[in-house]
C-alpha cells in the first residue's frame, strides 16, 4: 500500500466516523424537538423516535453549505389516529418542526 492510498483510506474512515457522529447528534436533537413539540401541544409521540427521511445539502442564512436532514415521526391527538410530523435539522440546529393538520370531524 502506498503512502498516498494509506492517507486516502485514513481520511475516508475519518470522514465516515465524523458523518456517523454528526448524524447521531442530529437525530438526538430531532428526537428532543419532536418530543418537546408533542408535549407542548399535549400530543402523544408514537414509537418514541424519529427516522431519517431525507438527507441533502442546503445553504444556511449566512450562505454556508450545510447538511440538511429531515426526520419523520408519528404522533396522535386522540389515541387512535396516527398523524405525521417532521423535524428539519440544518447543520447543527433545528430549522423547523411541522405537524399535520388534524381534521375537525371524526373518522366514522
Amino acid at each position: 500500500m502506498t503512502p498516498g492510498s494509506l492517507a486516502a483510506a485514513f481520511f475516508g474512515v475519518l470522514g465516515a466516523v465524523w458523518l456517523w457522529h454528526s448524524s447521531m447528534a442530529a437525530r438526538e436533537r430531532a428526537n428532543a424537538a419532536a418530543a418537546e413539540a408533542c408535549a407542548r401541544l399535549r400530543l402523544d409521540l408514537l414509537d418514541g423516535t424519529v427516522s431519517l427521511s431525507r438527507l441533502g445539502l442546503r445553504r444556511d442564512d449566512s450562505g454556508r453549505l450545510r447538511l440538511e436532514r429531515t426526520y419523520a415521526f408519528e404522533y396522535s391527538d386522540d389515541g387512535r389516529r396516527r398523524l405525521a410530523g417532521f423535524v428539519v435539522v440544518l447543520g447543527t440546529r433545528i430549522a423547523s418542526v411541522g405537524l399535520a393538520s388534524a381534521r375537525l370531524s371524526s373518522d366514522a
